[in-house]
């Protein structure tokens, strides 16, 4: 049997041409996502330099001018200061809890967002229970807040920390009445 190279060169060709294929697939999956996070990223910095330069002219001030352009950068020079701020742990507290419970209350806000959609075929978990999963995952940020206020072991702490745990679940109260009468008239 004779093998013709122009076959195989055509059969090696498609082969490659297929796994191009799914290495553009996967690509254009991450593609709508990233340009959904870069576009609200760069509305939050819009917004919040807005906020400032507002805010600034209504106290009859100077608002941000030295990061940048016009104080465009000003968000972005924070941001910075904060990731290389100093970490404080307390000397008495719980370092476990005290340490954890900022993650807990950033981490259910975040999963929270996994259950909305945010176009067609771009939702990240597409369940029948999507609303009560909300609601239950984004129920869950005031134990952070209260781990954190009581691993600090300081009474005026704890107090700040039982104090926004319970403006977060006075306010989770009607925001899950509303949400779930919505999902009720919408079902009908």
């Amino acid at each position: 049997m004779i093998i013709n190279t122009t076959e195989v060169q055509a059969i090696n060709s498609f082969s490659r041409l297929e796994s191009l294929k799914e290495i553009y697939g996967i690509i254009w999956t991450f593609v709508p996502i990233l340009t959904l996070v870069l576009g609200i990223t760069i509305g939050v910095l819009v917004i919040v330099w807005l906020e400032r330069e507002i805010s600034a002219g209504i106290q009859q001030r100077i608002g941000p001018e030295y990061a940048g352009p016009l104080g465009i950068l000003q968000a972005l020079a924070d941001g910075t200061k904060l990731l290389f701020k100093e970490n404080l742990l307390p000397s008495r507290g719980d370092m476990r809890l005290f340490s954890i419970g900022p993650s807990i209350a950033v981490i259910s806000v975040l999963l929270s967002y996994s259950v909305i959609p945010f176009g067609y075929r771009l939702i990240l978990a597409d369940l029948n229970i999507g609303v009560f999963l909300w609601i239950a995952v984004s129920s869950i940020a005031p134990i952070g807040l209260l781990m954190s206020g009581y691993g600090s072991n300081n009474k005026y702490s704890f107090l700040g920390g039982l104090r926004a745990a319970a403006q977060s679940i006075s306010y989770e109260i009607p925001l899950t009445l509303c949400v779930l009468s919505i999902s009720l008239r919408v079902i009908r």
